[in-house]
């Protein structure tokens, strides 16, 4: 916990991600990605959109340093009433410093078997679900993938996998156009900041969920023993998606095309 608070303190978000443990299943995809290989490829995506959003809100606070200021104290002060306006404000403006906030209301204990409890405000986070684990590369926290991956809403393939990377690099791309939109001076004030990022981010979220959603679907067809009536193809930015009808073939094919890395 330590080690994530300096490295947001220091200014290397990118780095955030390598302290999750996010077990792997034993399986190697049919272009020859292992599912480890695939999980890091989303943390690197992952690391690279922090980085940007670590990025944009270094240039609001310079930009608006009194109403960052003042939303931060806010937003601080106000635990867990504030809204979720208020965390994306925060996010946003000043993560480093939100984030450093929140880890004086976290704590941990050793369970003396290589794993440790994770608390927030003394409460168990997720039921306890959530631990930390001590790895040859030191303490992380591990995402407890048996629970989850249960949910239609895990990933399973390798297409999925790459959509999830794709939405990392979507809304990178996404703090990208905001980071121009800022820097052309056509933001006024943190409020139209917040709208603005909060449009472009949400526009590439809805448009990679719904690729997302369609994969899950036709999934969902194929093990029914429906054939599949359209693909999908993750994208690498914000733009809207066209899904295109495909010629149904004599063979169900189970498994949804991707072109995405």
């Amino acid at each position: 916990m330590d080690a994530a608070t300096e490295m947001v303190t220091k200014n290397q978000a990118q780095y955030l991600p390598t302290l999750l443990e996010i077990p792997a299943r034993d399986v190697t995809f049919d272009d020859g990605v292992t599912e480890a290989s695939a999980i890091l490829e989303v943390k690197a995506k992952t690391g690279d959109m922090l980085a940007r959003l670590f990025r944009v809100a270094a240039q609001l606070r310079d930009r608006f340093p009194t109403q960052v200021d003042k939303e931060l104290k806010s937003v601080l002060g106000k635990g867990k009433k504030a809204s979720i306006r208020d965390m994306a404000l925060a996010a946003i403006a000043n993560p480093g410093a939100w984030l450093v906030a929140q880890r004086a209301l976290l704590s941990t204990t050793d369970l003396g078997d290589g794993s440790a409890a994770l608390s927030y405000e003394g409460q168990p986070i997720f039921a306890g679900a959530l631990t930390l684990i001590e790895t040859p590369q030191g303490w992380r926290i591990r995402i407890p993938v048996e629970l989850v991956r249960s949910s239609k809403y895990w990933p399973d393939t390798r297409d999925e996998w790459s959509v999830v990377a794709s939405m990392m690099l979507a809304i990178e791309n996404a703090l990208k156009d905001f980071e121009r939109d800022l820097n052309q001076g056509s933001i006024r004030n943190l409020d139209a900041a917040s709208a603005r990022v909060g449009r472009l981010i949400g526009e590439s979220v809805v448009a990679q969920s719904i690729i997302y959603s369609m994969m899950k679907r036709d999934e969902d067809a194929a093990t029914d023993g429906e054939p599949k009536k359209e693909t999908v193809e993750p994208i690498k930015d914000s733009k809207p998606v066209k899904t295109k009808p495909t010629t149904q073939s004599t063979k169900t094919d189970t498994t949804s095309k991707s072109t995405a890395p």
